[in-house]
């Protein structure tokens, strides 16, 4: 499967969905958001829990969920929480945080909110937006995607979102307004963060719908430190040993263990993209004892050290913005 097949099977995923709010952040500031069930209840009723979307249309901020580090973005970067967890976002400058359910008036609301927040420095505006879906993709069981991630879209897309947002709030005369942003700006997001996963040029997505595949699949995701033998996977997932290898390399060309090597490169990208860990720490993350062997065997993957990996990202990510800004 090509990237064009990814993204074909991207848009068989059905979703509906809204922006909902849009923020004016000012340093310093911070916010926590409600529990998933609880934001469910408000923005549609009857759901357990949302896909959320930010898009940072000015400004710098970071996130984080529950015991998790704090993924940083920036101008034209959009943050995905991909289960609605419960998480909380500020800005460059220290603050405390309050409760964003403080901010809001209760719905329903006739026009999109504005949320303004902060103690009048440097503005951060934001866009935000939810999306459900049932696709096992985006059930926490199976931790197909990490809890939150931040992606840069490439030139082109970055300019398509930013003219997105700026049409939607011209034209967001009511809350409710209905629009096919939050899904199109979805699948596109997706494409950008899955396009380096392991097997996403297969059948990866197919493979959370596998009967044998999907438990082996999240116990994987959910565990990418622990030394995993293939025996031991096999009996976590109540299958036999050579039915979950054969499995693997027929669904996603590759044994179970070569794929969760290629997983663990994976959260290893996000983590140096996004967040200031040491290389040390994120080798530790993604199951490595050794800083050295990490290093080893991401620039067998990358063709380069994880920390010359960073750098160039980083500065990559710079022009982009720039590039962005000035357009």
């Amino acid at each position: 499967m090509n990237d064009t097949t990814l993204l074909v099977a991207l848009e068989k995923l059905r979703l509906d969905g809204a922006l909902f709010l849009r923020a004016e952040y000012t340093e310093g500031w911070a916010y926590e958001s409600p529990p998933p069930a609880d934001l469910a209840r408000l923005l549609r009723p009857g759901r357990e829990r949302l896909i959320l979307f930010q898009v940072v249309a000015d400004g710098a901020c970071w996130v984080t969920c529950a015991g998790g580090e704090r993924h940083h973005a920036q101008r034209g970067d959009v943050i995905v929480l991909p289960y609605g967890d419960q998480h909380t976002m500020g800005g460059t400058t220290e603050a405390d945080s309050v409760s964003i359910a403080s901010l809001l008036d209760p719905p329903p609301w006739e026009q999109l909110p504005v949320i303004r927040h902060g103690r009048g420095g440097a503005r951060t505006d934001v866009v935000c937006g939810y999306l459900e879906s049932d696709d096992p993709l985006f059930d926490p069981a199976l931790a197909a995607l990490p809890p939150v991630f931040v992606v840069r879209p490439g030139d082109a897309a970055a300019r398509w979102v930013q003219a997105s947002i700026d049409f939607a709030m011209a034209t967001a005369a009511r809350a409710d307004r209905a629009t096919r942003l939050p899904e199109l700006l979805l699948i596109e997001i997706l494409r950008l963060h899955l396009s380096s996963a392991p097997a996403a040029n297969r059948g990866w997505l197919a493979a959370l719908h596998d009967p044998v595949l999907a438990p082996a699949l999240a116990l994987l995701h959910q565990q990418p430190a622990r030394r995993w033998s293939v025996q031991d996977l096999a009996t976590a997932a109540a299958t036999s040993r050579s039915t979950l290898d054969q499995r693997f390399r027929d669904l996603l060309g590759r044994s179970p263990i070569r794929y969760l090597a290629d997983w663990r490169m994976h959260l290893a990208e996000d983590l140096l993209a996004t967040t200031s860990l040491t290389v040390g720490a994120i080798a530790s993350r993604v199951g490595y004892d050794a800083e050295e062997a990490f290093s080893r065997a991401f620039r067998r993957a990358h063709g380069k050290p994880p920390d010359q990996w960073r750098a160039a990202r980083a500065s990559t990510k710079r022009l982009l913005a720039l590039a962005v800004s000035l357009g």
